[in-house]
């Protein structure tokens, strides 16, 4: 066992880390993150899981860590080359399917009971995120600064896409820190 499996990182997280780093990849979602995934997916035992920019494929196997035995994955990912090296590196995984091209392919896959929408849809069309999110279903979004304003801001403005999944209503959501400088939205639709 490695260092950093003792420290909790699933071996297939860390091979995936090596993936995106050969191929140059740096916007994989952070180990704090990660952890955060494989929770909810845990929470979902069962479940249909998605995920919106799959990137290298980190995400996914964080993701992948806490699937049950009778949950699937969809990930999709537009660019090409990052698409057919996560396909290759789950396609162990009967679990697990990698789509390449726009987010909304899975939408023919929803509801999903646990949606990390972390590329495609997070802004683009954030009400779409929500409707395809089954009741009592899991949303995770990343990749926001923390905010000690309400409403949230960022860069002195309001930020409206925050402040939007925060107060939906079809959504409870809240926010967490992952980092000292980073945050994420987490939301349960509501039945």
């Amino acid at each position: 066992m490695t260092g950093d499996e003792e420290r909790g990182v699933p071996a297939g997280v860390l091979a995936a880390e090596r993936v995106a780093a050969r191929l140059g990849f740096g916007k994989s979602c952070t180990r704090e993150v990660g952890r955060l995934l494989a929770f909810v997916a845990a929470a979902k035992p069962g479940g249909t899981v998605a995920e919106s920019g799959t990137g290298a494929g980190v995400g996914t196997a964080w993701l992948c860590s806490g699937l049950g035995p009778g949950a699937r994955l969809v990930t999709v990912e537009r660019d090409g080359r990052l698409a057919r090296s996560a396909a290759e590196s789950f396609e162990e995984d009967a679990r697990v399917r990698v789509l390449h091209g726009d987010w909304r392919l899975l939408e023919e896959h929803a509801p999903f009971d646990v949606f990390f929408c972390d590329g495609g849809g997070k802004r683009d069309d954030p009400d779409r995120v929500v409707e395809l999110l089954a009741p009592g279903g899991l949303l995770v979004l990343d990749d926001f600064t923390p905010s000690p304003h309400w409403p949230p801001r960022f860069g002195g403005e309001v930020d409206r896409l925050r402040l939007h999944y925060l107060t939906h209503p079809a959504l409870a959501a809240t926010e967490v820190l992952t980092a000292p400088g980073s945050s994420a939205v987490l939301a349960t639709r509501r039945i």
